[in-house]
């Protein structure tokens, strides 16, 4: 798989498109204020650690940062005898933290992400969704990379901080979408291909978000997950519709990306039905997906797509805590 190298912004999309089916460039960089939206500096410190455990940061880091000259409210644990013997004036050393979060955005733009029922498509919700946490990223000085895959080549953009880093993140998820929608099929590739080249863009110890529904992911998908889950913090964001958790019946039209047109008609005793391993139309199927992933280490939530942007804040707010 040869990946494409997004280094700017695309293009801005026009606006006279539906906003729930395509993506804007511009739009997503109006998320900024939303992600940071109720975030005191207090909060702004949450690191999560080993066991699942939310705390504040305390103390100070063990790398060097500067010598100074002692002042009033200093702690005189942070003398520096060495400048001090030196200079017969008292000195303090200061130190930084030295964790360097990097975070790569997995956003899955296969055609079975082009669907949607209400309000926006799963790829919509997964990108709007994957800027919120962007933003708050690169907000706490964290720096993101982001791979965006659907039928044609992957785009990627490897891990950096900064304002600019989030705007080639918006410009190149806005690229790869309009790119999905015009190479939309029934062919369904593999994930595994872009889980491997997302796993290659961090350091041991580096943050994996994947924004995805995880259908047909590929045989391969599930035991690379698990091999990386060894080495990366790797959290999920999945995608659900509303048709898709409960089926009311009646008759519902449908349009192919070949031009086919059709109506199929829901039964009503198929909306009691509870969903099999290979049906999505259960309310409980996302969440015992989800379950199933916790129980290997690998933790998620899940996304409403009808929901919107400003019910997804909130929970990125959460999972920017415990990355």
């Amino acid at each position: 798989m040869k990946p494409v190298m997004a280094s700017s912004p695309a293009p801005a999309t026009d606006p006279t498109l539906s906003p729930g089916i395509h993506l804007s460039g511009e739009v997503l960089m109006g998320l900024r204020h939303l992600a940071r939206r109720g975030s005191a500096p207090g909060t702004r410190t949450l690191a999560g650690l080993p066991g699942g455990i939310v705390t504040r940061r305390r103390g100070r880091g063990s790398e060097p940062d500067d010598v100074r000259l002692w002042s009033e409210g200093d702690d005189r644990r942070h003398i520096d005898r060495n400048a001090t013997a030196r200079t017969g004036i008292l000195h303090v050393r200061t130190h930084h933290d030295e964790r360097d979060r990097a975070v790569v955005l997995l956003a899955d733009f296969r055609p079975s992400m082009l669907f949607g029922t209400r309000r926006a498509l799963r790829s919509v919700a997964a990108a709007e969704a994957l800027v919120l946490l962007g933003w708050r990223i690169v907000g706490d000085g964290g720096r993101i990379g982001l791979v965006a895959t659907g039928l044609g080549e992957p785009v990627i953009l490897r891990p950096a901080g900064g304002e600019r880093a989030m705007i080639a993140v918006t410009g190149a998820l806005a690229l790869a979408h309009a790119r999905a929608l015009e190479t939309a099929g029934t062919q369904e590739p593999p994930l595994a291909p872009s889980l491997t080249l997302a796993g290659s863009l961090l350091p041991s110890g580096g943050h994996l978000v994947i924004g995805s529904a995880l259908d047909a992911p590929g045989a391969d998908f599930e035991p690379l997950l698990t091999a990386l889950a060894e080495r990366l913090s790797i959290r999920l964001i999945l995608v659900s519709d509303a048709f898709e958790r409960a089926r009311p019946p009646g008759f519902y039209p449908f349009a192919t990306p070949d031009g086919r047109r059709g109506t199929v008609q829901v039964a009503r005793q198929l909306a009691r039905q509870p969903a099999s391993q290979d049906t999505r139309c259960a309310t409980g199927s996302v969440d015992d997906r989800l379950a199933d992933y916790a129980r290997r280490g690998i933790a998620g939530l899940r996304l409403d797509a009808e929901a919107g942007p400003e019910s997804y804040a909130p929970l990125m707010e959460r999972l920017d805590a415990v990355l």
